[in-house]
């Protein structure tokens, strides 16, 4: 038995995409790329958005497929480049994610979740 229901992975992913989008709010660009600590709060946020991501599609693959409208495999090989590619980590791309990706992910995101908890068994 799984330790983490489908509905705690999700409730992960939407916690820290909402964390990485609050910690850019009212920043412009410039001010993120001069931002060493914010930068790594996102990071971090994005780190365990591809982690929950990858524990969904490891344990409840019928459900991703069922949810393709959900970036999975982005959301995954973000945290891969990140984590194996971490000192080649391009700010840009991270702007980008937080910016369009995220925002994206959470509109998503309430329906993902309600149909998990349909489904999940407490």
């Amino acid at each position: 038995m799984n330790d983490h229901r489908l509905a705690d992975y999700l409730e992960h992913i939407r916690q820290a995409a909402t964390d990485a989008c609050s910690f850019v709010d009212g920043l412009e660009q410039i001010d993120f790329v001069d931002d060493k600590r914010t930068q790594q709060a996102v990071i971090m946020s994005l780190i365990i958005v591809g982690e929950a991501a990858t524990k969904v599609m490891d344990n409840y693959a019928a459900f991703t497929q069922a949810h393709a409208e959900v970036p999975w495999r982005s959301m995954r090989g973000m945290r891969n480049r990140i984590a194996h590619g971490y000192f080649d980590i391009n700010l840009d791309v991270v702007w980008e994610t937080v910016q369009t990706a995220l925002p994206e992910l959470l509109k998503k995101l309430p329906t993902v979740c309600e149909d998990a908890n349909n489904e999940d068994p407490s």
